[in-house]
C-alpha cells in the first residue's frame, strides 16, 4: 500500500478514530453519554421531587414544599436542554436518525418480543432495537406534553380555569405513566450489565453486539438502518 499526499503514512486512511480493547467495539461517543447522563439526572430529580409533592408520607418527611415545587418546575423545564445542546455533536445526530427509522426488521423484532420468542435470529436489531426506538419516541413526546401542561399550571394568569384543570389532569396521569415506563427502562438496563457498560464506557463486547444487535455488529455495517 502506498501513502497518499497529505496522509501521515501508508495506513493513515484506514486507521480507526479510536482503539478499543481486544474483543470490544465502540458503541457510544462521549457526547452521547454525557447527554444521556445529564438527561437522566434531571429526569430523576424531576420524578423524585414529584413524588415528594404527591406522596403524603414523603411530603411530611421532606417538608419545605415551596423549595420542592421550585426544584420540580425547573428540573422539568431543563430536561430537553441536554438533548438540544447535544445536537451540535455529530454522533448524537447520527444516533437520533437511527432511533427515528423503523424498518421491517423492527416489526419482526416486536412480533418476536410479543411472542417471547428468544430463538437465535428471531430478534434482529440494528444499533437500537424496536423497543428502544418506541421508548425514545414515547418519552420524547411525554416530556413535551408534560412541559406544556406544566407551564399552564405554573403561569396561572395566562390560561382560563378549564385549561388549567385539564392540564393538571393530563400532567398528573401522564407523569404516573412516565414513571412506570422509566421504572421499566431502568429495570431492563439493570438486567443487561453489558448494555449499561456500553453507556458508561462507550464500548461493548463483540459477542454481545452480535447477539443483541446483529444488524449493527461488525460485518453488518448498519446496512438496513443506513439505506
Amino acid at each position: 500500500m502506498t501513502s497518499t499526499p497529505g496522509s501521515a503514512g501508508p495506513t493513515a486512511a484506514t486507521t480507526p478514530p479510536r482503539s478499543e480493547p481486544a474483543g470490544r467495539i465502540h458503541r457510544f461517543a462521549r457526547p452521547v453519554r454525557l447527554v444521556h447522563r445529564a438527561t437522566a439526572a434531571l429526569t430523576l430529580l424531576c420524578v423524585a421531587s414529584a413524588a415528594c409533592l404527591y406522596v403524603p408520607q414523603l411530603a411530611e418527611l421532606v417538608g419545605r414544599r415551596h423549595l420542592v415545587v421550585t426544584v420540580h418546575e425547573w428540573s422539568g423545564l431543563l430536561i430537553p436542554v441536554p438533548p438540544l445542546a447535544g445536537l451540535a455533536a455529530r454522533p448524537l445526530r447520527a444516533d437520533l436518525r437511527r432511533l427515528n427509522r423503523f424498518g421491517p426488521h423492527d416489526r419482526r423484532w416486536l412480533l418476536a418480543a410479543l411472542r417471547r420468542d428468544r430463538r437465535p435470529g428471531a430478534r434482529e436489531a440494528g444499533k437500537f432495537n424496536a423497543g428502544q426506538k418506541l421508548y425514545a419516541a414515547w418519552i420524547a413526546g411525554a416530556v413535551l406534553v408534560m412541559a406544556g401542561t406544566g407551564l399552564l399550571m405554573w403561569f396561572t394568569g395566562f390560561a382560563p380555569l378549564v385549561w388549567r384543570t385539564a392540564a393538571t389532569f393530563v400532567h398528573d396521569w401522564l407523569a404516573l405513566a412516565a414513571g412506570l415506563v422509566l421504572a421499566g427502562h431502568i429495570a431492563m438496563a439493570y438486567a443487561d450489565p453489558e448494555a449499561r457498560r456500553g453507556m458508561r464506557s462507550g464500548s461493548v463486547s463483540r459477542e454481545w453486539a452480535r447477539r443483541e444487535h446483529p444488524l449493527w455488529a461488525p460485518g453488518a455495517g448498519d446496512r438496513l438502518e443506513d439505506e
